[in-house]
């Protein structure tokens, strides 16, 4: 008892001092953040001339292999949602194994292998423990390589394809943004379609076309490698190469054409409205074509997104979710891909405020574009990009992903250091500067999903622009 009251009476005038010296009315000041150090990148090439990334990584006995080869859904010409379907078969089976014995393989390695597609890449993943990365590439090899696009597989794999089509029509969300597509975008431009095509395509899929485009895409001029592990690039190019270095094209391949067609600018708002009866609440989502990955404004933009509607704490977020209770969230995004997409802001909001919504929106939209944010929303919008960028550094996924991102714009792996620069450069003048130049207050589509008998009213009493009503079925198709 003694001991306890003379350590306490000891510490009593430590502690006491110790928080006498604390000021408690301000926050504690933050250090300079600490400099990035970005993990270093070995470049290599297989004998048939495929490009090889390397970022050693040996904290963990892990390894993941990305491959890339360009063309993705930009390839569909006139069938769509075949390259996306032709991704989504390689894992059915291949090299004479069936879907269930390649998953067991797998399994048995510790691995997962997954392939995809986006707007303008094939993608195939492989996650691997170092010590099963030999045999685990045998079966990426096939999976690349030799698919199986067996005829009960394909048939299979439609049904549920078309079955998904036809759910799209009771799916809000999949209405908004197939009909802000189809409008931003016109017929011919990659983006125009769905990924996954429509209920007429799909239904003409079977196995010799899924075979054939596979043999005019899936070509080795085409494709990269990024491993990121523990491996050093001369063990990385054996492996590999012992795999895909002997691969070669089996058809002509089909030609990678530039985009001619260019993204619908309006020289108005443009108001597009789905019937969904009953709904209880409305989808909106209003947007214009958006801005080159490359483009000088980039940082200033990404900046300015993050306090239009990027982060939580934005002021749309802020406005519609916290301080009016109209939503669970709402938020803004550009989509930043080789081919420009678009700029849009999206969200859920209640039926009986889905004009109040617009009101607030366009509000937060033209405030940004009249008035210069202040030194401290700027100092936090700065703060967000600039500090999250080496939580895209964690593993090894994830640096693989940034470094298949960069390289789709031909950008190397220090541009990252350049944009935080960048981005802690970017001033108040710049924000309200590219707000005015980028975001579309008078030049918008709009698309709104939902009950119209409850909510047309209303948003013809606002006045933003022409309206026009669209049918569920013959957006989805």
């Amino acid at each position: 008892m003694m001991r306890h009251m003379l350590a306490l009476a000891l510490l009593l005038p430590c502690g006491a001092q110790a928080q006498s010296a604390v000021d408690r009315t301000e926050p504690p000041a933050l250090p300079a953040a600490p400099r990035m150090v970005l993990p270093a990148v070995a470049s290599s090439r297989l004998g048939n001339g495929i490009a090889l990334r390397v970022v050693p990584q040996h904290e963990l006995p892990l390894v993941q292999v990305t491959m890339t080869v360009a063309g993705g859904s930009r390839l569909d010409g006139a069938e769509p949602g075949i390259a996306s379907f032709m991704s989504r078969m390689l894992t059915e089976g291949a090299g004479g194994k069936d879907a269930n014995t390649l998953q067991s393989e797998l399994a048995f390695l510790g691995a997962t292998l997954s392939a995809g597609t986006t707007w303008d890449a094939f993608v195939v993943l492989l996650n691997v423990p170092k010590r099963s990365l030999g045999a685990a590439l045998d079966l990426m090899a096939d999976v690349v390589q030799r698919p199986a696009f067996a005829s009960t597989d394909v048939r299979r794999q439609r049904a549920l394809r078309a079955a998904g089509i036809l759910q799209r029509r009771d799916q809000p969300n999949a209405l908004a943004s197939l009909a802000f597509n189809a409008i931003v975008f016109p017929a011919g431009h990659p983006y125009h379609n769905p990924a996954d095509g429509d209920s007429a395509s799909t239904a003409r899929l079977d196995s010799a076309r899924i075979r054939a485009f596979h043999a005019r895409t899936f070509v080795p001029s085409r494709a990269k490698f990024f491993v990121v592990g523990d491996i050093e690039v001369a063990e990385a190019a054996t492996l590999v190469g012992s795999r895909f270095g002997t691969w070669s094209a089996g058809a002509q391949p089909v030609a990678m054409q530039p985009v001619t067609v260019t993204a619908r600018r309006n020289a108005a708002n443009t108001i597009l409205l789905i019937d969904k009866p009953g709904a209880a609440q409305s989808v909106i989502s209003i947007g214009a074509p958006g801005v080159s990955r490359l483009s000088a404004d980039y940082a200033a933009l990404v900046v300015m997104n993050t306090l239009l509607g990027e982060s939580f704490s934005s002021r749309l977020n802020s406005n519609l979710r916290e301080t009016k209770g109209y939503t669970y969230g709402i938020g803004s995004q550009f989509d930043w891909s080789p081919v420009p997409g678009a700029f849009r802001i999206g969200s859920g909001v209640r039926t009986d405020v889905t004009d109040s919504s617009l009101i607030e929106i366009f509000r937060e939209v033209k405030l940004l574009q009249d008035t210069r944010v202040d030194a401290t929303e700027l100092a936090r919008g700065k703060a967000y990009v600039a500090l999250a960028v080496p939580g895209d550094f964690e593993t090894n996924g994830q640096i693989a992903g940034q470094l298949v991102g960069l390289d789709a714009f031909g950008l190397p792996l220090t541009s990252i250091s350049e944009f935080i620069t960048k981005v802690n450069a970017v001033t108040a003048a710049d924000v309200q500067r590219v707000a005015r130049t980028y975001l579309p207050a008078n030049r918008a589509t709009i698309v709104v999903v939902g009950d119209l008998a409850k909510i047309r009213a209303g948003i013809a009493a606002l006045k933003l622009g022409a309206i026009t009503e669209l049918d569920a079925a013959a957006v989805t198709k």
